[in-house]
């Protein structure tokens, strides 16, 4: 699935200018960094001399180079910069953070354009980066697929917009609308195909929660087993502390917060976080947000999904739709602003988008 929602030459069958193009690459680059470098927003970029690509580049990891050192550095003749275009998908950065800022390494590049597709809303940056660029004399062009590039980054703009992650909902369910049985039992209703796609998911994103009866019920691991890549911080909602401790999600084995409203305290790769009964959801959504956490999967149960969407506190939602039928069992939710359908294998997956992400 590409995350910025355009492919090959065209954007809604309207063939795409030179600009574009390039951007798009960006993009293509920028998500090869995804579930490495949060919480930095995800940056490709491409150096063209002449209509020619000399050298690309992405921010391969947090704390590492970002994509402008890494293009440059790909450059086998560096005296074609001054007569080049950088393609960026985000502004350049114009201070010191784990890294020199990038708009200077361009300004010593003599680089002769700049393309951008998102001015950065990060205070420390925000429109700082093109100043450095224009002042020395650098032509810079800002906005070019400039919704595909919010959509990219919708993680890290969220984050900074909403001091909040941004929240995947995620769950699977039966052909006539059931996520589990009356017992509770959920195992297993989307298929093979579809488990390892949420495996993907899984090391994708910072976080994944889960509620009390999930925890109880499935015993859940919550961690990367289908896939290659890192595991998500684990997230437990025990308002009063009943779950049992030799579940999974309290063996260590990964960093787990369990929130609840009883006891505040931290032991080794586990952290009790203490919260207030009123705004219960919206307090641990800004306490993931403190941590750095800037996206986050709930993958159930039922009772946490319906509260996230009455809240209004979730950004997507992807839901695996199976052609088991169960007739009787706990309700999935149902939601509106169905932006996406595919199969996978036996299985359909949907995508729905909050209202205010169609408005965007």
């Amino acid at each position: 699935m590409n995350e910025a929602g355009i492919s090959g030459a065209f954007i809604k069958g309207v063939p795409m200018s030179t600009d574009e193009r390039f951007i798009q690459r960006t993009f293509d680059l920028a998500l090869l960094g995804l579930g490495a470098v949060s919480p930095n927003p995800l940056v490709g970029c491409v150096i063209v001399h002449e209509g020619k690509v000399i050298g690309e580049g992405w921010h391969r990891r947090y704390g590492e180079a970002h994509a402008e050192v890494n293009a440059i550095n790909n450059i086998v003749d560096k005296t074609l910069l001054p007569e080049s275009t950088v393609y960026v998908n985000l502004e350049p950065c114009a201070h010191f953070g784990k890294t020199p800022p990038c708009a200077d390494l361009l300004v010593r590049s003599r680089v002769k354009r700049v393309v951008i597709a998102n001015v950065d809303p990060n205070p420390l940056v925000g429109g700082k980066g093109i100043q450095k660029l224009e002042e020395a004399g650098i032509e810079v062009t800002a906005g070019v697929l400039e919704k595909e590039g919010w959509e990219l980054n919708k993680r890290f703009f969220t984050a900074l917009h909403e001091k909040r992650p941004y929240v995947i909902l995620k769950w699977a369910q039966t052909s006539d609308g059931f996520m589990a049985r009356i017992n509770y039992d959920s195992k297993w209703i989307s298929n093979a195909m579809s488990r390892s796609i949420v495996h993907k998911w899984r090391a994708e994103e910072d976080a994944i929660m889960v509620g009390t009866k999930t925890a109880s019920h499935d015993n859940p691991k919550l961690n990367v087993r289908d896939w290659s890549g890192r595991n998500p911080v684990r997230v437990v909602v025990d308002k009063n502390l009943n779950l049992k401790k030799d579940l999974y999600l309290f063996d260590r084995s990964q960093l787990t917060l369990c929130y609840n409203f009883k006891v505040d305290e931290a032991e080794e790769n586990l952290s009790y976080v203490k919260l207030d009964e009123n705004n219960f959801l919206e307090a641990l959504l800004q306490d993931l947000y403190q941590r750095d956490l800037h996206s986050v999967i709930i993958e159930g149960g039922a009772m946490l999904l319906h509260s996230i969407i009455e809240t209004g506190f979730w950004d997507e939602a992807r839901v695996f739709v199976s052609l088991q039928e169960f007739e009787d069992g706990i309700d999935a939710p149902k939601l509106s602003g169905l932006v996406a359908e595919e199969a996978v294998d036996t299985d359909k997956l949907l995508i729905y988008k909050n209202k205010k992400w169609l408005k965007n």
